[in-house]
């Protein structure tokens, strides 16, 4: 069954972007004249997903109010309360009146600048058959030091400030229902946790690297960054189009 719904987690506290979010949820941030989550929920759209969970919990009450039912952004809210924090995964479990029993979910942060198409990443879930895709970008890392390579109190070689290449979690899923009715009802589980089941059993984990755009917005410079990419985004948009 083609995914065609996505859940975004709305709910964190944002702690280390504070003082700003002791009044404003961390998605509702404005980067330029629109917050991360209008960005966010304005690229789902254009890749054609338009039912979208928000799980809310830290300020919800805000969160509902900017969004109401989404008719303003184009899109359905649907609203999952966190009444206790669950994690990255534990939302999920919220979610058997909302979708039938094989239908996936695309999952994702609610910090999330990018301009990944997010139907590249559904149909790459369901084409190579996994229950669970996680998508990554390639963050390349210059250590602020010269690197010594040791051996037997020996230096063998000496790297002056290296380049190191990551595979980094996104926080961006495609879930197959199979994966979702893994995850255990009213307690705290994250997606490295289900994964790991998945794993352990021999299950289907999948990787997608993201080519478009991406930034977790964490901190206070990421914030800042955010605010100048959204040329780059919108460039992204036009390449993928």
């Amino acid at each position: 069954m083609p995914i065609t719904k996505a859940m975004i987690l709305a709910g964190g506290k944002g702690t280390r972007l504070r003082p700003l979010t002791f009044n404003i949820p961390k998605p509702l941030l404005p980067v330029g004249e629109r917050s991360i989550l209008e960005i966010l929920v304005e690229r789902l759209r254009e890749s054609g997903i338009r039912d979208i969970v928000l799980s809310v919990g830290y300020r919800a009450e805000l969160v509902r109010a900017f969004c109401g039912d989404g008719s303003r952004f184009g899109v359905r809210f649907h609203y999952v309360d966190e009444e206790k924090p669950l994690g990255t995964a534990g939302p999920l479990a919220s979610l058997e009146d909302y979708l039938d029993p094989d239908e996936g979910i695309l999952l994702m942060n609610g910090d999330i600048v990018t301009g990944l198409d997010f139907s590249e990443l559904a149909a790459f879930h369901e084409e190579h058959g996994f229950e669970l895709t996680i998508a990554y970008k390639e963050v390349r890392e210059t250590s602020p030091f010269g690197v010594l390579q040791v051996d037997d109190h020996r230096v063998q070689e000496i790297v002056e400030k290296p380049t190191v290449v990551h595979n980094a979690s996104s926080g961006i899923y495609a879930l197959s229902g199979s994966a979702i009715r893994e995850v255990p009802k009213d307690r705290f589980y994250t997606v490295p946790e289900l994964a790991t089941l998945l794993m352990d059993a021999k299950r289907a984990v999948g990787a997608f690297r993201i080519d478009a755009y991406w930034l977790g917005v964490e901190r206070f410079p990421q914030l800042e960054e955010a605010i100048h990419a959204l040329d780059e985004i919108e460039e992204s948009k036009l390449t993928s189009g």
